[in-house]
């Protein structure tokens, strides 16, 4: 059996904005030409700034949105064609928690229902079974058994977290998409709350795509990284590789903006001068050139491809000219 899990090639996706009386409306490509691979019980990290297509690959791998192009295998079924059935069975196997935990949980819900709310859309189980697989669920991510009757609003940030992990992992997925999942707690509790995923991947063999803008948190549970730059990939690479030899321009300067705990250790801060361009209308060549410390003459014309070796690729004319 193969341990990939989850297959994009190509993946885009496009969305039209403004247009009205007399004015042509504009494309947004949000994602540009996406390819990676999705193993059990590894994490693949996908990082880079606000608007870089994080959010939308998330939308997609979960089906909430479908592809504008391009290939995306759930479990060696191809999304695109596939028939209401197939999908259906499908959404189960892919579960995703939100960066924002007090948000994605019903105020007015009690912990218990929350969790066996799932169950009760998906499955045929008998109350009491239902229950019990919930406590057993709650006890697993840290939670205790009178928790379960009640409200979001009794619990702290990470508990919350917590609950909402717990709830992704009610129908058994195989797939955890965590968009953002530890930003919006206090670093003692981000510790806690990684180290619970981390042994919940290992107990359950999950394959983990972990969305981030903190590569302090990726260093710490990653298996694999993929930067992303206005809507495509420009680097990828295993963790241990990308942190100790990043290549692209852009992944030196995300990583000189990592605090290092560290202060007899002297820092390199390497500053991008300008903006994020406007995904509306971005730079010719390569869309990081404008920016980019190192830009040279191919830069502003011609593109420049994602290659390598194995699983060590850049996509930067310092390496292919």
């Amino acid at each position: 059996m193969s341990d990939i899990v989850l297959r994009a090639r190509d993946l885009k996706k496009h969305y039209s904005v403004g247009g009205g009386l007399l004015k042509p409306s504009n494309t947004v490509k949000a994602l540009d030409g996406v390819s990676f691979d999705l193993e059990r019980n590894k994490t693949l990290a996908v990082v880079g700034e606000s608007g870089c297509g994080k959010s939308t690959l998330a939308r997609l791998v979960t089906m909430i949105e479908e592809p504008t192009d391009g290939s995306l295998q759930i479990k060696d079924t191809e999304l695109a064609g596939a028939s209401v059935e197939a999908r259906k069975a499908l959404r189960p196997k892919v579960q995703i928690v939100f960066q924002n935990p007090y948000g994605s949980l019903n105020p007015r819900q009690q912990i218990g229902d929350a969790l066996t709310e799932p169950l009760s859309m998906n499955t045929d189980l008998p109350k009491a079974e239902k229950r019990d697989r919930a406590k057993d669920m709650m006890a697993a991510v840290g939670l205790r058994p009178e928790h379960y009757d009640r409200y979001p609003h009794m619990f702290s940030g990470g508990q919350r977290q917590r609950i909402a992990i717990a709830r992704a992992l009610m129908l058994d997925p195989e797939i955890l998409v965590l968009d953002e999942p530890v930003s919006a707690l206090d670093v003692s509790i981000q510790a806690q709350v990684l180290n619970v995923l981390s042994e919940l991947q290992e107990k359950l063999n999950l394959a983990y795509l972990f969305i981030s803008h903190d590569l302090s948190v990726v260093k710490h549970i990653a298996d694999d990284v993929m930067v992303m730059y206005l809507g495509k990939p420009v680097e990828k690479a295993s963790r241990d590789e990308l942190f100790s030899e990043p290549r692209h321009p852009y992944t030196r300067a995300l990583l000189s903006a990592t605090p290092i705990p560290d202060p007899t250790r002297e820092k390199n801060r390497e500053v991008l001068k300008g903006e994020l361009p406007s995904p509306i209308n971005p730079p010719s060549g390569c869309t990081f050139h404008p920016r980019c410390p190192k830009v040279f003459e191919p830069c502003a014309d011609k593109v420049p491809l994602l290659e390598g070796s194995n699983n060590r690729k850049v996509a930067c004319h310092l390496y292919t000219e």
